[in-house]
């Protein structure tokens, strides 16, 4: 598969088939990575993560924080509600600083968020999907100190990488000529 390929065919999978990602090929795809573009090397990153059976510490994190009566509901419920967080076969949390300088907290969240597209490519490459999210529970103070979040960082993405059975259609994207203006 080559970049353009990688690029055009990969989706954001959001039904995983619960086979587990190993922590090899997730410190393989966090590699990839790291060689995103960001300015002055500050590579200003830093990743929580679990894979395997370590999913369920997350797990318990997520339901303890975006499920705050999960006692009450009922063992169907609280599976339901879970599944989509328990059939991705790893999680990572990216991590940025929150530096007070405009400039570079500008250029530190575009550094992320090309480090999050390459460990997704790098991800579809090995046939390992992925969904970049951004639930509200990830700014939750009691999520932030179990996942040792310290103040001054603030966590951008909950990646989800895992198996799936199949790939979503491609959406229709506006042609190049409708979103770039040259000067004449």
């Amino acid at each position: 598969m080559n970049v353009r390929e990688a690029i055009e065919s990969r989706r954001s999978i959001k039904k995983f088939n619960g086979q587990p990602v190993t922590k090899e090929q997730v410190v393989e795809i966090v590699q990839a990575g790291t060689w995103a573009p960001n300015h002055g090397t500050r590579e200003p990153w830093r990743l929580v993560g679990a894979a395997g059976g370590k999913m369920d510490r997350i797990v318990d994190a997520i339901k303890e924080v975006a499920f705050p009566k999960w006692r009450e509901m009922s063992g169907e419920e609280l599976d339901v509600a879970l599944a989509k967080f328990r059939l991705p076969g790893a999680v990572l949390f990216v991590v940025v600083p929150e530096d007070a300088r405009q400039k570079e907290r500008l250029e530190d969240f575009g550094a992320v968020s090309a480090m999050i597209q390459n460990m997704q490519l790098a991800a579809w490459e090995m046939g390992i999907g992925s969904c970049w999210k951004t639930p509200p529970f990830i700014d939750h103070p009691k999520f932030r100190s179990t996942l040792g979040i310290k103040p001054g960082e603030r966590i951008i993405s909950m990646l989800q990488l895992g198996h799936f059975d199949e790939a979503p259609k491609a959406k229709e994207r506006k042609p190049a000529e409708e979103i770039v203006t040259f000067f004449e």
